[in-house]
């Protein structure tokens, strides 16, 4: 194994430098020979001592490499003009050559002062001289080729963009960046005319490209910041002039503007091209100006030039065809004096919420909208005042910056808010009241203040309409009782009686009661839970234990889970308070293993939407990495139910899930309405049988039938099955002779604290399979 190798460190100084070997010799004399070919600058040869590293290049192949001709000292002396992301990829392809008659077949770019980007091909040759260590061969200029295929996928790749891509800003920064990838460029910025306050148009840097380590930052600071007249600066030159125009020497051109923070970037040259398309009748009409920045002096040989009237005119016919598309939205969707959606698209909007809802089993609402006492304005002062008012009104809505949210005018003063799904009346209740706010703000008419107010009427899909047009109405119907009723408020639709509605107005304030004792608890820490224990068949052995959620209020009151758990769901605060039981069961859990319970598992009830988000997976590997616990210690439990609603999101959580390692168990399964075929994919680990099967054991023959086939049917599937509720002797009897390998229920015992968990003794766990 020679200690040598080609890949050596810097080369030696001319002091210490050894002089050529005996073998080189011969090759510098043949390097040294004119050749008419090379001459023409169509390859270079080179030879290379494999012994020593040593390297002869000819003159064709040193002006290729953009080096000295004749000895090289290392290989490194000859390619430092490689790009450095080039480099160490051809190193590792010339290691080889330590390995007489091996064959070297590399390609790698190069940055020539003057001639730009190159491509240059090295190859071996057959062996011309004596000496069987020195290696010899050919390097060739491939750039022409290169350049173009380059260009056929560039266009290519560029069309795509231009095509593919929903907004211009996307698609031009995507061709700026493949322009500076792929042909050398350190950044690149569009600019086009914009106009100002003061009716003045000037072109502005609209979008811009630059390579991630942030060297040329400052300049893209500066180019921001700026704007010019047409004529003024490179931009407004090449604008102007409709002409590509080069900067060779950025900091020397006084013209150029932006000297000082191109100096400090280290960049030097610049080539602008406008982007322009020649109109059906010959006109040329100009869209904006493309300009690149480079570090080298680059000169006219660079390649950007051959390809800048294609980019061009491509992005030029996709600032088009975006104008067009969008003025024929505008026509379609937008009402022209509010700029707010229309009522058809409006509607369109809400027939598509009702779909996306009903597949999803979510809910939504809509908030209808109308102005009090505008018609006494429009009398008053006139439509012009009106259109005012309606217009200002318009943008105080938008400025309610309601994510999610959809807000249309559909016609004279009546407007409308397409909610968010699954906003809990809270939510909706807040939603209403800026509304009201919103309208009660004076409007300035000529000097003069103009008031009005709102009535705001709320429908909730699918409980006020399971259509679009029903859901109208109802919002119609609760705006029109809140105008009957004084106006200046908000109404919940309803259609029962005066007591009804005074039953549901009192629900509504203990519901807002309740959300704000709900986020008020769980900052508090007010939350505790319990652990109802679950035994293997003989009842022997604590296999498992779920964790069960209570809530104790300051006065001491304990509020009951079925209480306020629904309240929980209607406001998302679900999520929160499932995360916190997560945490802390496993908490709890890693307390129990220390000691003494090591196999124990912990199962914990999940919120049904966190079972459509994907990156559930993700966080609580998160907390099992913070409580010190394996994920197969963890069993999530999620009904029957959930699975069949959203079989599409949740099956690959659940499958996500089961490939970290958690185990997950069915609940309440026989409730719900699952094929066997779907059931057979389920990623679980196990099934519970709902209580309510096992509460007619073992005299009822319908339930004692339906939970012998859930026994069966576990067993055939290689599950777990978990029976719940157990409250009898002759209901545990039942179960163990029908083989249920699991007993969870008052009868083995009611739920236990952490400390009273700890308090048993730990021979009695036993793994769960």
């Amino acid at each position: 194994m020679r200690e040598h190798s080609l890949l050596c460190g810097p080369a030696p100084t001319a002091a210490e430098a050894p002089d050529p070997t005996p073998k080189l010799r011969l090759a510098q004399v043949l390097a040294s020979m004119p050749d008419a070919a090379e001459e023409m600058g169509l390859f270079g040869r080179w030879w290379c001592d494999t012994q020593t590293g040593q390297w002869v290049l000819s003159t064709g192949a040193a002006r290729l490499l953009d080096v000295s001709a004749g000895l090289h000292r290392t290989a490194l002396s000859c390619f430092e003009q490689v790009v450095p992301d080039d480099g160490p990829a051809l190193m590792t392809d010339l290691g080889p050559l330590l390995e007489p008659g091996h064959v070297i077949d590399a390609e790698f770019r190069t940055i020539h002062e003057l001639a730009g980007l190159r491509w240059l091909r090295l190859v071996s040759a057959p062996q011309l001289l004596p000496e069987p260590a020195v290696q010899t061969g050919l390097l060739v200029d491939v750039t022409p080729t290169r350049l173009a295929a380059m260009r056929e996928r560039f266009c290519f790749k560029s069309t795509q963009f231009l095509i593919g891509t929903p907004t211009l800003g996307e698609a031009v920064t995507k061709v700026i960046q493949l322009v500076c990838e792929n042909l050398g460029w350190e950044c690149g910025a569009y600019w086009s005319l914009q106009q100002e306050q003061m009716g003045n148009h000037r072109l502005t840097c609209q979008y811009e490209w630059h390579k991630p380590d942030d060297s040329p930052a400052s300049f893209i600071a500066d180019t921001a910041a700026l704007s010019l007249a047409p004529g003024e600066g490179l931009v407004g030159h090449v604008w102007s002039a409709m002409r590509p125009a080069w900067v060779e020497d950025m900091l020397n051109d006084q013209d150029f503007l932006r000297r000082q923070s191109a100096q400090a970037c280290g960049l030097k040259s610049g080539y602008a091209f406008p982007v322009s398309q020649v109109t059906v009748d010959g006109r040329r009409h100009s869209h904006g100006v493309l300009e690149f920045y480079s570090r080298l002096s680059r000169q006219r040989e660079a390649q950007l030039p051959s390809l800048s009237i294609t980019i061009g005119a491509l992005i030029a016919q996709t600032v088009q065809r975006i104008e067009q598309q969008e003025l024929i939205r505008q026509f379609a969707q937008v009402d022209d004096l509010t700029g707010l959606t229309n009522r058809k698209h409006f509607h369109h909007l809400l027939d598509a919420a009702c779909t996306r809802a009903t597949a999803s089993g979510s809910s939504f609402a809509i908030l209808n909208i109308d102005l009090d006492r505008f018609k006494l304005i429009n009398d008053a002062f006139g439509h012009e005042a009106g259109n005012l008012v309606l217009h200002e009104f318009a943008q105080r809505l938008q400025g309610l910056e309601l994510d999610g949210c959809a807000v249309g005018r559909l016609g004279g003063d009546e407007f409308a808010i397409l909610m968010a799904p699954d906003c809990s009346l809270a939510q909706l209740q807040a939603t209403g009241e800026r509304v009201l706010l919103a309208a009660r703000r004076p409007f300035l008419y000529e000097s003069q203040e103009l008031t009005v107010s709102a009535s705001v009427g709320v429908s909730i899909f699918p409980d006020n309409g399971g259509s679009g047009s029903e859901l109208m109405r109802s919002a119609d119907a609760a705006m029109y009782r809140r105008k009957h009723g004084g106006r200046n408020g908000v109404s919940f639709f309803s259609n029962g009686t005066a007591e009804t509605l005074a039953e549901q107005r009192s629900a509504l304030a203990r519901q807002l009661t309740m959300e704000a004792e709900l986020h008020r608890a769980l900052v508090s820490d007010e939350f505790f839970l319990e652990y109802q224990p679950i035994f293997d068949r003989d009842a022997e052995h604590m296999s498992a234990v779920e964790a069960l959620i209570r809530w104790r209020k300051p006065n001491g009151e304990v509020v009951r889970p079925d209480v306020f758990i629904p309240v929980a769901e209607q406001s998302r605060l679900i999520v929160q308070i499932g995360r916190w039981v997560v945490t802390q069961a496993c908490h709890d859990l890693a307390r129990l293993h220390r000691a003494g319970f090591t196999d124990l598992q912990v199962n914990v009830n999940m919120a049904a939407p966190e079972f459509v988000n994907a990156s559930l997976p993700g966080e609580l590997m998160t907390v099992m990495a913070a409580c010190g616990v394996a994920p197969r210690h963890l069993c999530l439990e999620l009904t029957e139910g959930l699975v069949m609603k959203q079989p599409d999101k949740v099956i690959p959580v659940m499958a996500a899930l089961r490939q970290q390692g958690f185990k997950i168990s069915l609940d309440d399964f026989g409730m719900g309405h699952s094929s066997l075929s779907r059931m057979k994919k389920l990623p679980i680990s196990s099934l519970k049988i709902d209580r309510s099967f096992v509460s007619g054991l073992p005299h009822d023959r319908g339930d004692a039938a339906i939970v012998r086939t859930i026994l069966d049917l576990g067993r055939h599937m290689k599950l777990q099955v978990i029976a719940e509720g157990v409250e009898t002797d002759a209901q545990l009897i039942f179960l163990r002779q029908f083989g249920c390998s699991l007993i969870q229920g008052f009868l083995l015992s009611r739920p236990k604290t952490v400390s009273d968990l700890m308090a048993l003794q730990p021979p009695k766990t036993r793994k769960i399979s």
